[in-house]
């Protein structure tokens, strides 16, 4: 089990902005890896319309389950660790293990057994560290839909920002209001 706070900035691209960012940062094939987002909410999107998320995320025959929640500044994220039975359990019969992240979902009268899988996401990542924190290149892949995303993830919100600003200007990439992959997947199963 880990708690984090996820300070990320982001910005949608378009095909052309996301090839030339991974010419400009020399991305290699091999460099770029597939995961699988799984997202689950109640029917009512409860967790959605408290500003949460709950996912179970495939890498590498590794899963994790992770609940995002709102913070002070970013988010706050739980993950614990499952195996690949929980996982299975999870995703053909909406069995979800105990731990952490079920009693914060109670702490939020949320109980597990309202919880839905509603799908996967799947994305094609390349990720290396820039200046003070780690650069994310998304090709994301859902529900009939593909789209390309930069993420900057660092740990002091105001440098971060500065950093990533400069990023995008340098290469002629408009400023784009920008969902998290959750909400971009909610909005096409909607």
């Amino acid at each position: 089990m880990s708690e984090t706070i996820e300070i990320e900035f982001k910005n949608l691209l378009t095909k052309v902005e996301y090839e030339k960012l991974l010419k400009v940062f020399k991305v290699k094939d091999e460099q770029i890896i597939s995961q699988v987002n799984h997202y689950f909410d109640t029917p009512e999107f409860t967790l959605k319309e408290l500003g949460s998320a709950l996912r179970i995320r495939e890498k590498d025959n590794q899963y994790e389950m992770t609940l995002k929640q709102p913070a002070a500044i970013g988010l706050l994220e739980t993950t614990q660790t499952l195996s690949k039975d929980e996982f299975l359990a999870a995703i053909n019969n909406g069995i979800l293990p105990k731990g952490i992240i079920h009693e914060r979902l109670e702490h939020l009268n949320i109980s597990f057994i309202d919880l839905e899988y509603f799908g996967s996401l799947t994305t094609k990542r390349a990720e290396f560290p820039y200046k003070e924190g780690l650069l994310v290149l998304d090709h994301s892949f859902y529900l009939n839909t593909e789209d390309y995303e930069v993420e900057y993830e660092v740990e002091d919100f105001q440098r971060g920002q500065l950093a990533f600003k400069e990023l995008i200007e340098q290469n002629s990439i408009p400023s784009r209001i920008t969902p998290n992959k959750i909400a971009r997947f909610y909005q096409q199963k909607i």
